[in-house]
């Protein structure tokens, strides 16, 4: 049976998180689901996968936690399951910032529908930004958005400060266009931005996933394949896989070209982080990779072990 995966956020205040965690853990385990959740007094993220109607109780069961009756989410399929466990964490945030009192539940951004979505961004007064971290960006972006170089989201903050800077020097007042992944981090981004003194601000409704899953490909103005959290690595239009594997050392997403580099080790290293890791890291990941093989050997599943990708 194919898996249904689901990627989801709302930002809604929860008053007392920890026992939303409680509540959240049990429903998925009940209904089979595995994959990260994240539960915060702001609200709720994660993505999950389950098999067939497993998905829809999951679902349901998440609708009907406080402020989260139009929870939207994003469903794609993978041929093997993407996860290996379930986790339902409690933290201060649902995706990190670090900036306090940049509240979605507050202020936030205009959202633009995928359908509005091209016009905007071809709109010569409108500049572009990707939120997502530097290795997000390398593998696939919209054409002529702004990479600001980020390692974490909590960089975007300074970045961003800075930037805003040089388009004051240059007497600049363009409207903002932001856009992530699945649309957290840009909607979290736009409420900083607002709180900056930005009025024209606008964020990719349901983000990229969605764009890709909504815009036929002859009319997409993305280009590349949209990494994603989970063992898929990668998807493309229609939320099809992907191209790109998983380096186990860095967990940065790995190209054809990338395996074929002499610095790329199996399960222990690539071109990116080859010469980051200390000999401890080396001695580490190759064990692990040992029982990987010796996993495969017998025919059986290793948690260091990503599914196979499909060929279609």
């Amino acid at each position: 049976m194919s898996i249904r995966v689901s990627a989801f956020y709302k930002f809604t205040p929860f008053a007392d998180p920890g026992a939303i965690r409680g509540q959240v853990e049990a429903a998925l385990m009940a209904a089979g689901a595995k994959g990260t959740v994240l539960v915060a007094r702001e609200g709720i993220n994660g993505t999950i996968a389950a098999e067939g109607s497993g998905l829809d109780s999951a679902m349901t069961a998440l609708c009907a936690l406080p402020g989260c009756a139009d929870l939207e989410w994003k469903e794609s399929h993978a041929e093997a399951m993407p996860f290996w466990r379930l986790k339902v964490r409690q933290k201060r945030e649902i995706v990190t910032m670090g900036v306090p009192d940049t509240d979605p539940n507050q202020l936030v951004g205009t959202y633009v529908a995928p359908e509005d979505w091209n016009a905007l961004i071809s709109d010569p007064d409108t500049v572009l930004i990707d939120t997502r971290n530097d290795y997000e960006y390398a593998i696939g972006t919209f054409d002529g958005a702004i990479d600001p170089e980020t390692e974490t989201f909590r960089d975007f903050p300074e970045w961003f400060r800075n930037f805003r800077q040089q388009l004051e020097e240059q007497g600049r007042t363009p409207k903002i266009a932001m856009f992530c992944t699945g649309g957290i981090r840009c909607e979290k981004a736009t409420s900083f931005v607002k709180a900056e003194g930005i009025d024209e601000v606008y964020h990719l409704k349901g983000g990229i996933l969605k764009y890709l899953e909504t815009i036929p490909e002859p009319e997409s103005k993305w280009r590349g394949e949209c990494f994603v959290f989970d063992q898929r690595v990668s998807v493309g239009h229609g939320l099809e896989l992907g191209s790109y594997d998983l380096c186990h050392g860095c967990k940065r997403p790995v190209s054809q070209a990338d395996r074929s580099d002499p610095r790329f080790e199996e399960g222990i290293c690539c071109p990116a982080c080859h010469d980051q890791l200390t000999d401890a890291q080396r001695i580490r990941f190759a064990e692990r990779q040992k029982q990987v093989d010796l996993a495969r050997q017998r025919g059986q599943a290793h948690i260091g072990r990503a599914p196979a990708k499909s060929s279609s």
